[in-house]
């Protein structure tokens, strides 16, 4: 009984192990991340996120390169402190159009030197990418991490959908669907339920108003009558005693 417990506890603790494992290795990959929506033909905000994976070497340099399949018009990194910036263009054999602008050259490659990621850390590098392509699901960036004792990383393996992950995949941006809509408005349909509410709050203000002035009108006569009832009444009084004297 003792040894069958020694066995699912050791088995238990193997799976575990496995399990922290595999995150390990996950969370050590260099990946890329949206903040907010990556919208299918959109301009989006990333950071390219970039564990160490070494505890005895610091990061020291990324190169990160963008697909020559769906090229984008414009590739803006922000500054990070410590760290020197490259921005590498290449001429397209097809010019892109945007807003009506022809664009005969596109980013193809970004570079980060200078700056170290120790053992245990992690730095991200925030970019904005635009337009996305309106006919593609994801984008693949394949990187090279650099560290300081000359070793090279290649995340330039692309992950295949119902495939096992590889051993180095590439970052690889993940693209919505557009959500469609005036966003500085509301839709047809919401304006058009707003507006029969508008139109149905003025008949009732417009009922009303004509209730409260039928009202004030059957007032009014009901006074006047009064009035006109008195002064008959004081009428026939007087004519009363003019008579008698």
């Amino acid at each position: 009984m003792n040894v069958t417990r020694m066995s699912v506890v050791s088995a238990a603790g193997a799976a575990a192990a496995s399990v922290l494992l595999c995150a390990g290795t996950a969370f050590a990959h260099v990946g890329v991340q949206p903040v907010g929506p990556a919208e299918k033909g959109g301009y989006a905000t990333v950071n390219v996120k970039v564990p160490n994976e070494r505890d005895n070497a610091s990061t020291v340099k990324l190169e990160v390169s963008f697909p020559t399949d769906h090229p984008l018009s414009s590739v803006m990194p922000q500054p990070v402190p410590g760290w020197k910036t490259e921005v590498t263009k290449t001429k397209l054999d097809k010019p892109l159009k945007v807003h009506g602008k022809e664009i005969n050259e596109a980013v193809s490659k970004i570079t980060w030197s200078g700056g170290k990621i120790g053992p245990g850390e992690f730095q991200q590098f925030p970019l904005t990418l635009g337009q996305l392509p309106e006919d593609a699901d994801q984008l693949v960036l394949k990187a090279l991490q650099t560290y300081d004792n000359k070793e090279v990383v290649r995340w330039i393996e692309e992950p295949k959908e119902g495939e096992e992950e590889p051993q180095s995949p590439a970052p690889v941006l993940k693209l919505t669907e557009p959500t469609g809509g005036d966003h500085h408005g509301a839709t047809g349909k919401e304006a058009d339920t707003a507006k029969a509410g508008h139109d149905a709050d003025k008949n009732e203000t417009a009922a009303a108003g004509d209730t409260t002035s039928s009202d004030t009108t059957a007032r009014v006569l009901a006074v006047l009558g009064i009035i006109v009832g008195v002064a008959g009444v004081a009428f026939g009084v007087l004519a009363g005693r003019r008579r008698t004297s």
